[in-house]
C-alpha cells in the first residue's frame, strides 16, 4: 500500500507555489491523506485569509469522494440536496466542494490523498493542480461515472 508522506506533500506544495508564482498568484495549498486528514497546508504571503480553509475542503473532497472535483460537478448539479446533506453527516470533517482545484492524488492505481488549491481563478487552481501532480508522476486518469451525470457506477 502506497502512502502519501509529509515529504511528498511538501514537494507537491512547493511545486504548486512555484507554478502559482509563475502565474503571478498567491495560492494556498492543502494536501490530505486518503481519509481526508491534513498532512500539510501552506498559505504564502499575499494569499487571502480564507484560502487555506477552501484549499483544505477541496483536498478533503477529492480524497474522500475518490474523484477530482471537476468530475463531481455534474453529479452535484443533478443532486444538490444529496451533496448538501453529505456535508451534514456526523463524520464529515468539512464541506464537500465539487469544484476546480480539487484533485485526487493517485499513485499505482490507488487513491492516496487529495490536493486542494485556492486563490487563483477556478481555471488557474485546476491548471496548477493538474500540472504539479503530472510533473511529479501522479496519475490524473479516472474512470468516468457509469451513468452520465448521476454519479452512479453502471
Amino acid at each position: 500500500m502506497t502512502t502519501l508522506t509529509l515529504a511528498a506533500a511538501e514537494e507537491i506544495i512547493e511545486a504548486a507555489h512555484q507554478r502559482a508564482r509563475a502565474l503571478g498568484k498567491a495560492v494556498s495549498v492543502a494536501v490530505v491523506d486518503a481519509g481526508g486528514f491534513p498532512i500539510a497546508i501552506r498559505r504564502p504571503d499575499g494569499a487571502r485569509p480564507l484560502t487555506p480553509d477552501i484549499a483544505r475542503a477541496k483536498a478533503y473532497t477529492a480524497a474522500v469522494m475518490q474523484r477530482p472535483g471537476t468530475m463531481l460537478k455534474k453529479w452535484q448539479e443533478s443532486q444538490p440536496v444529496f451533496f448538501s446533506q453529505l456535508s451534514q453527516l456526523p463524520g464529515a470533517a468539512l464541506p464537500i466542494l465539487a469544484t476546480e482545484g480539487s484533485v485526487t492524488v493517485k499513485k499505482d492505481g490507488e487513491v492516496i490523498g487529495g490536493l486542494g488549491i485556492a486563490g487563483g481563478t477556478a481555471d488557474e487552481d485546476q491548471k496548477i493542480a493538474d500540472e504539479v501532480l503530472e510533473s511529479l508522476g501522479y496519475e490524473l486518469d479516472f474512470a468516468a461515472w457509469g451513468v452520465a451525470g448521476t454519479g452512479k457506477d453502471a
